[in-house]
């Protein structure tokens, strides 16, 4: 697992340490929960991006496929 510091507002916080204590349930893992859900419930298409295609004038062997591929992905990484 990765830490992340959430800041919370008071009221959220109020509420959070309630539902914990009546739940016996960690706060860490509320607040988990509630963005599992958040995600799981999203309109947003879950794989956004196609994947590359990759066009020459003869086909390409699995070698030359993969460098493409590997060429690609690194030059996407770089721009970010």
């Amino acid at each position: 697992m990765v830490k992340t510091t959430v800041y919370l507002p008071d009221d959220l916080e109020v509420r959070l340490d309630a539902e914990a204590a009546a739940t016996g349930v960690s706060k860490a893992e509320l607040i988990r929960r509630g963005i599992a859900l958040l995600l799981d419930s999203s309109s947003r298409p879950k794989q956004a991006r196609s994947l590359p295609v990759f066009t020459s004038g003869r086909p390409k062997t699995p070698d030359e496929l993969d460098d493409a591929v590997y060429e690609h992905i690194k030059d996407r990484s770089t721009r970010r």
